[in-house]
C-alpha cells in the first residue's frame, strides 16, 4: 500500500498507543467520583491539560477536551452563536470550510442566521477588504480555517484578527486542525480554537477545543459539570493522555518534520508538472503536506479509484466531504467546475518515502494513460 492520505488521518504513534493503553489500564476510576480511583483519574486528566496548555501558550482552564474537530467547531460555533444573540445574528465564513463548519453555519441559517461568504483570491486567501466592510455591529462571529484541508492554503489569521478586534462584540473561531503540529499557530489571535488528535499522530476520537476565558459560549452537551461547564460526561482520561503525549511529539518535532515534507513536496511539484495536462491548484506557498491537483478531462473521482485499485490511498475533496460534488475550495480559487470536478488531494507525512512517491509517480502515469479520453 502507498498511503498519501495524511491528511484524512495519520497512523498514531507508537508512544502514544503505549500512553493510552497504560493509562487505561491504570486509571480506572471516574475521574469526577470522589474517591481514591477517582481522584487519580482527575489528576491525571490535569496532568494532561496543563502539558497541552503549556505546548499551546493557553491556560489549562481554557481547554476543552473533546472527540475531535468536528465536535469542537460544533461547540464553538453553535455556542458563541446562541450565547450572543443578543449582539446580532450575523456571521462571516470562507467556501474552504470543512464540512464540519459549513454544516453548521447552514443550521444556523435555517433558524434565522445571516452568513456571508467570503470572496477568496487565486491564492486561495481571503479578501481582508472584503472582511473589513462586511463587519457591522450585528456580527456576533467570524469562523476560518487556518489551513484548509483541500489545498493547503495558510490564512492570514493575524490580520484577520486585528480587522475583528476592531468590533469589540464579535469573536473570531479557528479551526486549527490542519496546523497543530505543522506549523507554530497563536492561540492568542482567536477566541475560539478547535484541533483534533488523529491529525499529528494521536487517537481518534479526540480533540481539543480552546476557549478564551471571558467567551460566552452555550454548551453543546448537557447533563453535569465533569471537568468543565462546557462539556458534560464522563472524562475520558486516557485519550487525554494520549492526546499530550501526542501533541508533545509533534511539537518536539515539528521543525524536522516539516523540512521532510517540504522536500516531498517539492519534488512531488517538478515531477507533476513535467507531465501535460496536469494542474496543480495548491498555491506555491501552500501547507506542503496538501497538494491539490488534477487531470484534464479525467474525473477527481475516477483517478482516485484508480489509483485504489493499485493500493495508492489519496482523496477527492476532504474525507467528510459529499461525494460527485464539485470541490468547493478548488472553485472558489479557480472559478472552474470543470477543474474543481477533476480536482483531487495528495497529502504527505514526515513518514512518506523516496520510495513511495518513485511507485506513485510509476502508478500515476499507468492511471493517466488508461482512463485519458
Amino acid at each position: 500500500m502507498i498511503y498519501l492520505d495524511y491528511t484524512a488521518n495519520a497512523p498514531v504513534e507508537p508512544r502514544v498507543l503505549e500512553a493510552f493503553c497504560a493509562a487505561e489500564e491504570r486509571l480506572i476510576g471516574n475521574a469526577n467520583a470522589k474517591h481514591s480511583a477517582g481522584m487519580e483519574a482527575a489528576a491525571a486528566m490535569a496532568r494532561a491539560g496543563e502539558t497541552c496548555a503549556a505546548l499551546l501558550g493557553v491556560q489549562p482552564g481554557e481547554l476543552i477536551f473533546t472527540s475531535g474537530a468536528s465536535e469542537g467547531n460544533n461547540t464553538a460555533i453553535l455556542g458563541i452563536a446562541h450565547a450572543n444573540r443578543h449582539v446580532g445574528r450575523h456571521i462571516i465564513t470562507t467556501p474552504l470550510e470543512h464540512a464540519s463548519v459549513s454544516g453548521c453555519l447552514t443550521s444556523l441559517q435555517e433558524r434565522g442566521w445571516e452568513v456571508d461568504v467570503l470572496d477568496v483570491g487565486r491564492d486561495g486567501r481571503i479578501d481582508l477588504d472584503q472582511l473589513q466592510s462586511l463587519l457591522r455591529r450585528s456580527t456576533a462571529l467570524v469562523t476560518l480555517c487556518a489551513v484548509d484541508s483541500e489545498l493547503g492554503v495558510v490564512q492570514p489569521v493575524k490580520e484577520t484578527s486585528e480587522i475583528v478586534r476592531s468590533f469589540p462584540d464579535c469573536h473570531l473561531h479557528v479551526d486549527a486542525t490542519q496546523i497543530v503540529g505543522k506549523l507554530p499557530f497563536d492561540f492568542s489571535l482567536a477566541d475560539t480554537v478547535s484541533l483534533s488528535a488523529h491529525k499529528f499522530g494521536g487517537i481518534n476520537g479526540s480533540g481539543l477545543l480552546w476557549k478564551r476565558s471571558d467567551v460566552e459560549m452555550e454548551p453543546l452537551i448537557h447533563g453535569g459539570v465533569s471537568t468543565t461547564l462546557y462539556r458534560s460526561g464522563t472524562p475520558a482520561v486516557g485519550l487525554a493522555v494520549a492526546l499530550a503525549e501526542a501533541l508533545q511529539i509533534a511539537v518536539r518535532e515539528q521543525k524536522g518534520r516539516y523540512e521532510v515534507v517540504k522536500g516531498l513536496n517539492q519534488r512531488l511539484r517538478r515531477e507533476l508538472a513535467g507531465r501535460g495536462g496536469v494542474t496543480i491548484h495548491s498555491p506555491e506557498d501552500a501547507l506542503p503536506h496538501i497538494l491539490n491537483l488534477g487531470v484534464a478531462s479525467i474525473k477527481g473521482a475516477a483517478f482516485r479509484d484508480a489509483l485504489a485499485e493499485r493500493d495508492v490511498c489519496v482523496s477527492v475533496k476532504s474525507a467528510c466531504s459529499v461525494e460527485n460534488t464539485p470541490s468547493r475550495a478548488v472553485y472558489a480559487v479557480t472559478r472552474n467546475r470543470r477543474q474543481a470536478l477533476e480536482s483531487w488531494r495528495i497529502s504527505l507525512s514526515h513518514l512518506t518515502t523516496a520510495d513511495e512517491l518513485d511507485a506513485f509517480l510509476s502508478i500515476f502515469d499507468e492511471v493517466r494513460e488508461k482512463l485519458k479520453p
